[in-house]
């Protein structure tokens, strides 16, 4: 007879899955050296590289892609948008046909419309049947995407979720699902060196707040925990010294946002993010801003639900172990200042117009369903009062 050890019988161990890429290069110079062994690894012979108009006209970072795949500058989709739209979204789907898989290239944008856009050419439908809290269990197998980040902030590399503005309704719509993940990922942080301090500014918070965000979700697990508390080590010691060019602050910064972006697709953002989209979508303002504009007063609220997560989050993202969850909001505060992050007022934003529009955006926000993942589950007054108190 065998019996088993007493912890197996006693230890709870709730359980999880995870989901990531299939194939996973983080270093610099991996473009070079290992896309083209990734896409010949999985059987794909025509790629189509999908990027926005600036990265193909303004920089080499397409042709560099472009030269290793060997692919014809006809191959390459650059009309992406900065924040897509369902119309943006389906001028790719147009232009699908003939290909067998997707390379895209770029910050969130580019690789939110490629993900989007793979998932309909296979499976068809208007992309609104797809928002949360629907989620696709399909996974792709006509336009596989290998995802090629070139800023350190959206880990849209590495989730199973795409952002995409309804055209119509104006709704910034949530997409989550297997069919949204990518099949491989390139993280070459040498691809961030051209980036400007704004960009890398605000990539870098929405990175600390994807780890945040994962660490106090409901939703949270122990793998997500790792990566998150890894990736908010790294983004307090980096994100300053990456804004003023520092090399090993930009590589750290690369390996911070794709560690965040794994925490928070297998847990899940909270009430920033929830209440950033809306701002996106009505304000056009960019997503990592928002999130920076949000963050010290959305985590005071939140901080009585959650005290000693947010502690750990402090001490990780400040790298002292004596700081208290109390520090939080001010540091995020301080960051914010030390990064010459606006206010909503200076962004340019009318304040009548942002009041008007706080009870639609307070109803959105609900909608998106992240919100209920958050420590302290908002009501909409309360979402309306904050949206006030950030507008200032």
């Amino acid at each position: 007879l065998l019996l088993r050890p007493s912890f197996v019988r006693t230890v709870h161990q709730p359980e999880i899955m995870f989901l990531a890429p299939r194939i996973l290069h983080v270093g610099g110079g991996t473009v070079g050296s290992q896309l083209g062994e990734v896409v010949r690894g999985l059987g794909r012979r025509r790629p189509l590289v999908v990027t926005d108009e600036f990265l193909a006209s303004k920089t080499d970072t397409v042709s560099k892609v472009v030269g290793v795949l060997g692919v014809k500058d006809g191959d390459v989709f650059s009309k992406t948008i900065p924040d897509p739209t369902t119309t943006s979204v389906q001028a790719l789907v147009e232009a699908m046909g003939g290909y067998d898989c997707v390379v895209a290239v770029g910050g969130g944008s580019p690789m939110d419309t490629a993900k989007a856009a793979s998932a309909l050419y296979e499976f068809g439908g208007e992309l609104r049947e797809y928002k949360a809290p629907y989620y696709e269990k399909r996974e792709l197998s006509k336009l596989p995407i290998i995802a090629i980040p070139t800023t350190a902030g959206t880990g849209s590399e590495v989730t199973k979720f795409t952002v995409v503005t309804d055209s119509d309704s104006g709704e910034k719509m949530l997409c989550i699902g297997n069919a949204f993940l990518p099949t491989a990922a390139v993280v070459d942080y040498e691809l961030t060196l051209t980036a400007p301090k704004r960009l890398t500014a605000d990539t870098g918070i929405d990175a600390i707040c994807h780890a945040m965000e994962a660490f106090v979700s409901k939703k949270n697990n122990w793998y997500s925990d790792s990566m998150a508390t890894s990736a908010l080590a790294a983004a307090g010691a980096s994100l300053r010294p990456a804004c003023e060019g520092h090399l090993e602050g930009r590589a750290q910064m690369m390996r911070a946002a794709t560690q965040a972006g794994l925490a928070f697709s297998n847990s899940s953002v909270t009430l920033i993010h929830g209440m950033s989209r809306p701002i996106g979508a009505h304000f056009h303002v960019p997503h990592g801003l928002s999130n920076a504009m949000l963050a010290p007063v959305v985590t005071e609220f939140s901080l009585p639900g959650a005290r000693d997560r947010y502690a750990d989050v402090a001490k990780a993202l400040l790298g002292s172990p004596s700081t208290t969850a109390d520090a939080l909001p001010d540091a995020l505060q301080q960051l914010n200042d030390d990064l010459a992050v606006p206010t909503m007022a200076q962004f340019g934003i009318d304040k009548q117009a942002f009041l008007d529009l706080v009870p639609q955006m307070a109803k959105e926000a609900l909608a998106s369903g992240s919100p209920n993942n958050n420590p302290v589950v908002p009501t909409q007054a309360d979402i309306e009062h904050l949206y006030t108190r950030i507008y200032g």
